[in-house]
C-alpha cells in the first residue's frame, strides 16, 4: 500500500464520538427530560415567589379581622410539616430502589410517601375549614386572601403530585421499571422535593413570622 493511499483512509470514529458524548451529538433523553423539567420547576418557583410577595405585602392588611398570632396553630403546623417533611424522604428512599430494580422497595416507600402526602392534605384541609368556621375566609381581609391564596396553591400542588403518583405506581405495576418509567419517577421526585422547598418558606414567612 502507497503512502498516498493510507493518507486517504479515513480514521476509526472513536466510540465515544459516535454515541453523542462529546462529538456534538444529541444528550440522552433522560438527561434532555430532566433539563425541560428542570425549567418547569424554576418557572413554577417564579409563580411561587409572586405570591411569596402578594402576601408579604397584604400580611398586615386584617381589616380589623383576625391575625395571624390569633388564628394558627403552631402544633397541627408542625405535624403537618413533619408529613411532607417525612413523605420527601421517603419519595427519594422509593426513587433510589427504581434506579435499583427493586420494584417491591418501590412501591412501599410508594404508599408511605402517598399516606405522608396524604395525611398533610387533610391537616391543612382541616385548618382551612376551622378558620372559615371563624369568619376568617379568605374574603375577610387581604392577609387572608393572601394566606388562602399561597398555602391553597401548595395544596394544589401537592394533591396534583399524589395523583402523578397513583399513576406513576399503575405504570410501575402494568410495565415495569423500564426506562420511560424511571424518566417519569426521576420528574417525580424533582417536583415533589421542590414542594418541600417552598413549603420550608410557607412555614418560615406565614406560620412562624405571623405567630411571632
Amino acid at each position: 500500500m502507497t503512502i498516498a493511499t493510507v493518507a486517504t483512509v479515513p480514521a476509526a470514529v472513536p466510540t465515544e464520538l459516535a454515541r453523542g458524548r462529546g462529538g456534538g451529538g444529541p444528550a440522552p433523553k433522560r438527561v434532555v427530560v430532566a433539563y425541560g423539567f428542570w425549567i418547569f420547576i424554576l418557572s413554577d418557583m417564579v409563580m411561587f415567589s409572586g405570591l411569596f410577595a402578594a402576601y408579604a405585602v397584604l400580611s398586615g392588611n386584617t381589616a380589623g379581622g383576625p391575625t395571624g398570632r390569633e388564628l394558627f396553630n403552631l402544633r397541627s403546623v408542625f405535624i403537618e410539616t413533619m408529613c411532607l417533611l417525612l413523605s420527601s424522604y421517603t419519595a427519594g428512599l422509593g426513587a433510589l430502589s427504581a434506579e435499583r430494580r427493586q420494584p417491591g422497595r418501590f412501591l412501599i416507600f410508594a404508599a408511605l410517601t402517598f399516606v405522608l402526602g396524604a395525611a398533610f392534605l387533610v391537616i391543612e384541609a382541616s385548618e382551612f375549614a376551622g378558620m372559615v368556621n371563624k369568619g376568617a375566609g379568605p374574603w375577610r381581609s387581604g392577609f387572608l386572601s393572601g394566606f388562602f391564596t399561597l398555602v391553597g396553591t401548595h395544596g394544589v400542588h401537592v394533591a396534583s403530585g399524589l395523583i402523578w403518583l397513583i399513576y406513576l405506581v399503575a405504570q410501575v405495576i402494568a410495565k415495569g421499571l423500564r426506562a420511560a418509567v424511571l424518566r417519569r419517577l426521576l420528574c417525580f421526585s424533582l417536583f415533589w422535593h421542590a414542594l418541600d422547598i417552598v413549603w420550608v418558606g410557607v412555614f418560615t414567612l406565614v406560620y412562624l413570622m405571623g405567630v411571632g
